[in-house]
């Protein structure tokens, strides 16, 4: 088994290669990929299947189970995101601007790969295929290291997506996994400055807070999910209802999931039980306020100002009765964190005012926080959510993989 410095080391290898390959040999490896994972399902899903039952026996929670359990139908939907992958215009070579200086030579500013792309992540077997396609299309190697819950399920797509790059002509090693899921070996590729030239931590808060503080790599600071939606005095009740319900019940373990909601006090009497009518279908655990438990009732857990600040990923959502847009506006401020924010409203300028206000990566009027998305966004797959403001923010697809250099043609100027 090789060290995680000399994964990183035959990745850097690989990368002199990915630089100058053309889009169409790109494409023609994505589109291997795809139909080898769609062909080699059984054999996924039969490694899945081993992970899983390690989950179960250590007591992993439901909705954490849903982001590690792959399916036939998950399989071909990540082969067909891939496939959309090839579809996108290759962002190696961009001509980001061109100018020509008064002695004659022009500059141009071009993008480039990054190089190696390293990503540390937790039981979500899909960022294993979706993180290598990115990667690939962008012309960089990636280093992959996922939680030791998924660990099967990961090595057997690696194998299939390895097996099928190299039948198309590429090196294996354009992608590596890290099959040591210790804490040891995250902490050696954050230490990996000059083999690793970007990093992406994918997880819980408390992964990326140690790749943020620790790492000696360059990190792109994937997001925690603390998203709120606000249903203004000025909303329609059934459109609120529906997007809650779908912003937090449709898939709750993942980071674009509504976990706070606030509601103006001259709608929550009307508002409040018409949206639990609905969260009750799926048995979703309310943390409400005084007012909200006043008007749903003392079945409703007494909320915490730990629950403003919690992620569940799961069927609970803390509520609060605010008076004001203006408290809406300062409790986002206080908790988010600069995910993905929502008002309702059919007030345009009060909505506009939400918009300009927020700072988040995505801010949304009127639909559901569960679009901030790569493929939703039309970037195909992507390689996370970012909520720093360097660089990248928002679902980060192939462009936000690149970097770039400037390329300067001359005649024989001097200074």
């Amino acid at each position: 088994m090789s060290s995680v410095k000399e994964l990183a080391a035959m990745a850097k290898e690989a990368s002199v290669f990915l630089r100058t390959v053309p889009t169409e040999k790109k494409n023609t490896a994505l589109n291997a990929i795809a139909d080898a994972l769609v062909s080699e399902t059984d054999r996924i899903v039969s490694a899945n299947s081993d992970d899983i039952k390690t989950a179960e026996a250590n007591g992993m929670s439901i909705s954490m189970l849903d982001r590690l359990r792959l399916s036939a139908e998950r399989i071909k939907g990540i082969a067909d995101s891939i496939r959309y992958i090839t579809e996108l215009d290759d962002p190696v070579g961009r001509v980001l601007n061109r100018h020509t200086r008064p002695n004659g030579m022009t500059i141009t500013k071009t993008a480039v790969p990054m190089g190696v792309i390293g990503i540390i992540y937790e039981a979500r077997p899909n960022v294993t295929a979706d993180a290598a396609a990115l990667c690939l299309k962008a012309g960089s190697a990636v280093v992959l290291r996922g939680g030791k819950e998924a660990i099967n399920s990961n090595k057997a797509i690696v194998t299939v997506m390895r097996e099928a790059i190299t039948a198309a002509g590429f090196p294996a090693d354009c992608i590596c996994l890290v099959s040591d899921t210790s804490r040891s070996s995250a902490d050696e590729m954050m230490r990996l400055h000059g083999l690793i030239d970007l990093l992406i931590p994918r997880g819980g808060a408390g992964l990326i807070k140690a790749v943020v503080e620790n790492s000696t790599v360059p990190v792109i600071e994937t997001g925690v999910g603390n998203c709120h939606i606000y249903v203004d005095s000025e909303a329609d009740v059934s459109m609120a209802a529906q997007l809650v319900f779908n912003a937090k019940c449709s898939r709750p373990s993942v980071c674009n999931a509504c976990e706070t909601l606030l509601v103006h006090k001259d709608i929550a009497d009307k508002a409040l039980p018409a949206i639990k009518q609905l969260l009750d279908q799926k048995q979703t655990r309310i943390h409400g306020c005084e007012d909200t438990r006043r008007i749903l009732g003392t079945d409703v857990v007494p909320v915490t100002e730990d629950d403003y600040k919690t992620e569940f990923l799961d069927f609970a959502l803390a509520v609060r009765v605010v008076a004001d847009f203006d408290q809406a506006i300062g409790h986002i401020m206080q908790y988010s964190s600069g995910h993905s924010e929502c008002i309702v409203t059919d007030n345009n300028s009060t909505a506009e005012r939400f918009l300009s206000c927020i700072d988040a990566a995505a801010v949304y009027h009127n639909a559901s926080t569960r679009f901030t998305d790569g493929g939703e966004f039309g970037l195909g797959a992507e390689i996370g959510i970012s909520t720093q403001k360097l660089h990248a923010r928002g679902p980060m697809g192939l462009e936000e993989l690149t970097s770039y250099k400037y390329i300067i043609r001359g005649n024989g100027q001097t200074r």
